[in-house]
């Protein structure tokens, strides 16, 4: 199976926050509380913590029971920080603390705002999909495939059917120009990705007698696509979030997709 059949019937994700939220912040005391939690209660599989921990509103992430938490300092930011929380037993627990990661080369920009080819980095929420890369499973339970030399991501808007595609055909995409990515020659940071639901095609997506996956009903052509968590090459990324490979594989093994799990994009 492919990555992605387009977006779920029932998506509960959404790309922006229609107007302003005011998000909860951790006090400096609760961070080091939880970071030391986690020291030391390694032997548990994630640090419990208040429901106030989870610094975004429930409201806004449905049922998700897995939240992936991503935060910029600045609407122009390129780096920021990602920290993932679980809830069990009706209480929220950080199960990674915040990390370092990489943004978009162009900074931030409201997710129902964004353009192709500006870099940006979209807010919103959104659904944790499934998986691919170059490397075998790590051991997810997302729907995961191993990518080789025939796969890509298309977007070119001028062929709409295609656009936010994952495809697998043994063909040639030049004529896409520069709006397709091989997914194998991405190299090293695409190692573990995770797709997130934005701006994907809404309903089935079918393989036509060439071999090319098509959808019915593509999304906006000019909002971009491709947009990932994937590894860390170092780079700022093309609108993608990125940490290093090592909490990359740790975030691909804790992702289940029975729990909903969401990411939250946000400028603090």
């Amino acid at each position: 199976a492919a990555p992605t059949a387009g977006r779920l019937k029932a998506n509960l994700s959404f790309n922006s926050y229609p107007r302003k939220v005011n998000f909860p912040r951790l006090s400096r005391s609760a961070v080091t509380g939880a970071l030391v939690a986690v020291l030391a209660l390694s032997t548990l599989p994630a640090s419990i913590a208040t429901a106030n921990t989870l610094p975004v509103p429930e409201g806004r992430i449905g049922d998700a029971k897995q939240v992936i938490v991503v935060t910029a300092p600045s609407w122009k930011a390129t780096e920021g920080t990602l920290a993932t929380y679980e809830k069990r037993g009706g209480q929220w627990r950080v199960v990674k603390p915040e990390m370092r990661t990489q943004l978009g080369y162009g900074g931030m920009v409201r997710g129902d705002r964004r353009r192709q080819g500006t870099g940006t980095t979209p807010t919103g929420v959104y659904e944790v999909l499934n998986g691919f890369g170059r490397k075998a499973n790590p051991g997810t339970e997302l729907d995961y495939i191993r990518v080789d030399r025939n796969d890509a991501w298309t977007y070119n808007p001028k062929v709409p059917s295609t656009y936010n595609v994952f495809q697998d055909a043994d063909r040639s995409w030049k004529s896409y120009g520069g709006y397709v990515e091989d997914l194998w020659d991405m190299g090293y940071q695409y190692d573990y990705v995770a797709v997130l639901d934005y701006n994907l095609p809404e309903g089935p997506i079918r393989t036509g007698a060439n071999g090319v996956r098509r959808s019915s009903n593509p999304p906006d052509t000019g909002r971009g696509g491709g947009i990932f968590l994937h590894v860390d090459n170092g780079n700022k990324t093309a609108g993608c979030i990125a940490v290093k490979k090592k909490q990359m594989r740790e975030i691909m093994q804790w992702l289940d997709p029975d729990r909903d799990p969401v990411m939250v994009i946000r400028v603090d």
